[in-house]
């Protein structure tokens, strides 16, 4: 059975919601990112070995109404107008596909997509090169960094996906979603 519970695909999400109550807010970003309909339960940050990361598109095709779902998630909210808020998963994964890799979340406030993406990949990449023992100074900038992780050739490859807004003017419920969905068949 344990081996059941090990997911095969991974595809990543975001989404937005605006909305005077901020569960409703939050309603609307799921729905963005297209994960409305299914119970979303949060899990931890490792990306499973063998797993195999797809687009949204087809991931979403995996999934029921009303189905249990294993997720990664990231989420903000703020009602301050003109707030910018973002949230951000970032992954990497081992060029050894038999190990696992990692996915991170992210949240804050005042941060561009670019640069909140950029953090939640560095997280991802930092604790996936720590298990492979790939050397690397954490004072180097991320591009540095890079470098090191793609020279080791243990760490294939590293992404992320990020959902930031602007606090709604009206002072709205502003709500950003970012998720990894853990697909097991």
């Amino acid at each position: 059975m344990a081996k059941d519970m090990v997911p095969k695909r991974i595809f990543l999400t975001k989404g937005v919601g605006k909305h005077k109550e901020r569960l409703t807010s939050f309603e609307l970003a799921l729905r963005d990112a297209g994960i409305a309909a299914q119970n979303l339960v949060r899990v931890s940050s490792i990306f499973p070995p063998n797993c195999k990361l797809i687009g949204r598109k087809d991931g979403l095709k995996y999934l029921s109404p009303g189905e249990v779902v294993f997720a990664v998630v990231a989420e903000n909210s703020t009602r301050e107008p003109h707030r910018l808020t973002a949230c951000s998963i970032g992954l990497a994964i081992p060029a050894d596909r038999s190990t696992y890799g990692y996915l991170s979340e992210h949240h804050s406030f005042g941060e561009t997509d670019d640069l909140a993406g950029d953090y939640a990949e560095e997280l991802a990449a930092e604790m996936l090169a720590t298990t492979l023992d790939v050397e690397f100074d954490a004072d180097k900038s991320w591009d540095e960094k890079k470098e090191v992780y793609r020279l080791s050739n243990k760490i294939v490859r590293t992404t992320n996906i990020t959902q930031s807004a602007v606090g709604d003017k009206r002072g709205l419920w502003t709500t950003v979603i970012a998720a990894a969905i853990l697909i097991f068949e």
